[in-house]
């Protein structure tokens, strides 16, 4: 089987919290958002996960149509489920229960088997000023890659 490289990155989630635990969960998808996503269409910027139930949805991803689809089509922003063991799902209520606490997607991938898998974390928001200090270490290292090259 052929390589795929499709691996979309929540950028934002590493700027607006500390991730602590990740988990690798499987998504239930209707034929054309596994479509979509092999041609790299996702976007996880606005996306978090919440529970109905016993179950752990993701909302709020945003998964383009697929162009060749017809009436077939599936709606962009729709919940998706995530697969978990009942071990995994029991940790993560207790955990987001406690103050402060949610659960972010961060990273979106497509494994040898061709199945989508979603990287998940548990995370905790940041305040403005650790926001503030992750900036001037990007900067930082930034001018120090610069300073490199010369």
């Amino acid at each position: 089987m052929k390589n795929n490289t499709i691996r979309i990155k929540n950028k934002r989630a590493s700027f607006e919290y500390f991730l602590e635990d990740k988990l690798i969960a499987g998504i239930v998808l209707a034929g054309t958002e596994i479509k979509s996503i092999r041609q790299g269409k996702v976007s996880l910027n606005e996306a978090y996960c919440a529970f109905e139930g016993n179950e752990l949805f993701v909302r709020e991803m945003h998964i383009a149509e697929y162009n060749y689809g017809t009436h077939y089509n599936h709606e962009p922003k729709r919940a998706r489920k995530l697969l978990l063991n009942a071990r995994e799902l029991r940790k993560l209520r207790t955990k987001i229960n406690e103050k402060g606490y949610t659960i972010v997607p961060v990273l979106l991938f497509v494994n040898e088997r061709g199945l989508a898998k979603l990287e998940i974390a548990l995370a905790k928001g940041k305040h403005h000023y650790d926001k503030r200090e992750d900036l001037k270490k990007k900067d930082t290292k930034r001018e120090l890659d610069r300073l490199k090259h010369f």
